[in-house]
């Protein structure tokens, strides 16, 4: 596992439905719940979020716009 320390601001309604699913017993902790979501999210967006990466690649070695 590799430990992130950021700040992340996120809607307080949104945090607040992470608490309740901690406090009913679906995670151990906030941080459960946003390793989940960032990992179903990639999962999720995998090709597209690779096709982006390599389409601005292309064009940078093309024009070297940054």
């Amino acid at each position: 596992m590799k430990t992130i320390q950021t700040s992340v601001e996120i809607p307080e309604q949104l945090y607040k439905m992470a608490c309740v699913l901690v406090k009913e017993g679906w995670f151990r902790d906030e941080k459960d719940i946003f390793s989940e979501a960032i990992r179903r999210f990639l999962e999720s967006h995998r090709v597209e979020l690779m096709e982006k990466y390599i389409l601005d690649d292309v064009e940078w070695g093309l024009r070297g716009n940054d």
